[in-house]
């Protein structure tokens, strides 16, 4: 399928902007260029949105707790934002995570983990898997049932998500009952056939990607750590009932939907959806891109039946 006519029109307000010289940039600098370059929309009407603190693997994160109505019995969704372990913050993805608090009619908690280059793997996994443990401790105090709890994620994002399920299910708490993945990156080796065939001219690039994981990983050889490459995982039993999203025009297409495949024959209860004529990061124009919000709506459906 051809692009979505949306889509085509986003990719023509950022064609005329110039490519980062990767060998040259400066991470910070760049992430404060990112994270700017989306104008914020205004977000969905919700009975309590709040800043607070969370316990990470080496000290306190931020966080933001979304709570669609006045109740202290709703499940808890937590959730990683996505931007290849380097740009991306709570702001970035304030509107998407508002709009899952309502749609699936849960608490959603937006975990800072850190970043890299300042904070490199495994930091990210394990602040994200501290912070979800930290808010299963809290339940009462913060006000949800964490006995019913699911973590999301896009992008970088999803592979923390798959992270935190993962540390999990190997230290037996807590117990996770959803995941929920936007296109989420599997494979640090960026080697698939969407790699090649959408390297360039589509949001993200194979080179940007490359760069990302550069900053992300300490030495070469982690390319293949569990952790941090799930598709690469020997063993994927026992992980939770999984709605993966995938994009038709994405460089992490093939290895999104490679580990979806690996799921299921694990055992694990997967809906895998390529959303066609789409690219990566679509999930957060759902305020402007129709089948975006369709997905969005979708997959906060899957989420909701899991969790009620």
């Amino acid at each position: 399928m051809s692009l979505d006519p949306q889509i085509a029109a986003v990719l023509q307000q950022f064609s005329g902007m110039p490519k980062p010289d990767y060998s040259q940039l400066d991470p910070v600098q760049y992430r404060q260029f990112c994270d700017n370059l989306m104008p914020p929309i205004p977000g969905e009407r919700l009975f309590e949105v709040r800043n607070l603190k969370l316990a990470g693997a080496e000290g306190e994160l931020d966080a933001r707790l979304y709570r669609p109505e006045d109740r202290d019995d709703l499940p808890l969704l937590v959730f990683f934002h996505g931007g290849g372990f380097v740009i991306g913050n709570i702001d970035t993805h304030d509107n998407l995570c508002r709009s899952l608090a309502r749609q699936c009619n849960a608490v959603v908690v937006s975990v800072a983990y850190r970043l890299a280059p300042e904070s490199r793997f495994p930091a990210a996994p394990h602040d994200c898997y501290r912070a979800t443990c930290d808010l299963v401790e809290r339940a009462r105090e913060l006000g949800f049932d964490a006995s019913r709890l699911a973590v999301a994620g896009d992008s970088a994002g999803g592979n923390l998500a798959i992270a935190v399920s993962r540390l999990a299910q190997i230290r037996k708490v807590p117990r996770i009952a959803y995941q929920c993945l936007f296109y989420p990156a599997t494979d640090a080796r960026c080697g698939s056939a969407s790699h090649e065939a959408f390297a360039d001219g589509y949001f993200l690039t194979r080179e940007q990607m490359r760069w990302f994981w550069s900053q992300y990983l300490p030495r070469a050889e982690l390319v293949d750590d569990a952790l941090a490459s799930p598709l690469r995982a020997e063993d994927l039993t026992g992980l939770p009932a999984t709605t993966l999203i995938s994009a038709e025009y994405d460089p992490l297409r093939d290895e999104g939907e490679a580990f979806a495949k690996r799921l299921q024959q694990a055992g694990v209860q997967v809906r895998l959806e390529r959303c066609e004529g789409m690219i990566h990061g679509f999930i957060s124009m759902a305020a402007f891109v129709g089948k975006a919000q369709s997905a969005l709506e979708a997959a906060a459906a899957d989420l909701r039946q899991a969790l009620n």
